[in-house]
């Protein structure tokens, strides 16, 4: 019996340059997606229909893609809930989160509590089994927790799902994409936020792990041979830029030019 899973699908961006490209987490949940056997997949996105990057979804082998067109400031969430009640998916696939945006992780919490069905985060397989799916539930370290829930659910794929295939440069082409123009409300919140580049983060000291109390203090007040110097009766100028320029090498400040 086929299937219908929807993929919910954005537009990512390079960690590095920066450019326009498929979201790692998104392009894992359609890749799940393909997985089930007898699934008829879904592509949906909501934004501009002109994106390049789109198409690159398309070259993993799903035929179509629906696009809600709105514009960049417009809040995705009513739109696509409408658009899934009437749809009815059985399954809803998508990232645990965007690449670009507000990057909460709320839009699969909104949308299944807009179409009243379970939510199941982190999923890295699933399989069906009558009219429950089977799933396997991505923990940290590498653990895994199985899962069974009826359908319809919604679910989130994290970037330790496997990795996504390759995308073709023909079915990439040959793939259609067909827009629907809804009608979306502004997200007056994100409005008022200004953006920027995101600070580095400070470089954390390395903290040594010893057995005992004792060990520990004596981690704290020695210093290894050949990893410092000691440092006395300086005036204060002189010992406040040594512990600058030591701060300033190990990452934990940045100089000013």
């Amino acid at each position: 019996m086929a299937i219908d899973v929807a993929v919910l699908v954005s537009v990512g961006r390079h960690p590095v340059s920066g450019r326009a490209r498929r979201a790692d987490a998104d392009a894992r949940a359609v890749e799940l997606a393909l997985s089930i056997a007898g699934a008829n997949v879904r592509l949906i996105h909501a934004g501009d229909p002109g994106e390049p990057a789109l198409r690159d979804y398309l070259g993993m082998g799903a035929n179509t893609m629906t696009v809600l067109r709105m514009a960049p400031e417009a809040d995705p969430v009513l739109p696509l809930s409408a658009h899934l009640s009437s749809m009815r998916p059985q399954i809803v696939l998508m990232g645990t989160r965007a690449e670009g945006g507000e990057d909460s992780g709320l839009v699969p919490y909104l949308v299944a509590q807009a179409l009243e069905v379970p939510l199941v985060p982190g999923i890295v397989s699933l399989s069906l089994a009558g009219e429950r799916a089977e799933m396997l539930q991505g923990l940290p370290r590498g653990r895994r927790r199985s899962l069974a829930a009826s359908l319809p659910l919604v679910a989130t794929v994290p970037v330790m799902a496997p990795a996504p295939r390759m995308s073709a440069f023909g079915l990439a082409r040959r793939g259609t994409i067909e827009v629907k123009d809804v009608t979306a409300a502004a997200d007056e919140a994100r409005a008022a936020w200004t953006e920027g580049p995101a600070r580095r983060r400070p470089k954390r000291i390395k903290v040594m792990k010893a057995a005992s109390a004792a060990d520990r203090v004596r981690a704290v007040t020695e210093m290894a041979a050949g990893k410092g110097k000691v440092l006395q009766n300086l005036p204060p100028d002189e010992a406040a830029k040594a512990i600058f320029d030591y701060l300033v090498a190990e990452g934990i400040v940045q100089a000013k030019p």
